[in-house]
């Protein structure tokens, strides 16, 4: 018992960032620009962690957008160090690939690697639905102090 006690304590969110961000060009871009000050703040700078929300934002505003309705960004950092980030859009009906099933687009290809730089950059990554219209595209990193 006194471990998992010990497992969950050190689990336990010790920073949390959420925001609603207009589905534009101009929303991811901000996006990735709190990240780099949230987490400089926190002292865990991440040049990954920006690189992993600019390709989500990015997603949301390209893939997820519907008018009139925002993308949410949440950043969790756990007294363990791992940091979450999820951005949550209401397209729930347009899943990425999962993890395992990534491909590379053609060589000449203007688009379609973004989830496959969340793939190199996070140590875990996955998508999940719901509730109804929504789904969360989130990435976890192990970061060391």
């Amino acid at each position: 018992m006194k471990q998992q006690l010990a497992t969950h304590q050190l689990d336990r969110a010790e920073r949390i960032f959420t925001v609603l961000l207009s589905p534009t060009h101009r929303g991811a871009r901000l996006a990735r620009l709190l990240t780099v000050a949230h987490l400089g703040d926190w002292r865990h700078p991440s040049e990954a962690a920006a690189h992993i929300v600019a390709e989500l934002a990015a997603n949301a505003v390209v893939h997820g957008r519907v008018p009139g309705r925002d993308f949410r960004l949440s950043l969790v950092l756990h007294s363990n160090g791992r940091l979450r980030i999820e951005v949550t859009d209401t397209r729930g009906e347009r899943l990425p690939p999962a993890p395992d099933r990534l491909t590379a687009p053609d060589g000449d290809a203007t688009s379609g690697r973004g989830l496959l730089i969340v793939d190199a950059l996070a140590d875990r990554w996955g998508v999940t639905v719901g509730p109804v219209p929504r789904k969360t595209v989130w990435a976890e990193l192990d970061l060391v102090p």
